[in-house]
């Protein structure tokens, strides 16, 4: 079995974990969510 992580992924579960734990931050969270991921896929960022 292999297993492979991509940033996304990870990006995806931490700011789901954090909207569960603190869910006043949920602008905040996608906000920044939003914003990673735009980054990466604007400079070709290996695993997005």
């Amino acid at each position: 079995m292999d297993f492979h992580l991509t940033l996304r992924g990870v990006l995806t579960l931490g700011a789901g974990i954090l909207i569960l734990a603190v869910p006043k931050a949920l602008n905040y969270i996608v906000a920044v969510y939003l914003i990673l991921l735009g980054l990466g896929i604007l400079f070709d960022v290996k695993g997005f």
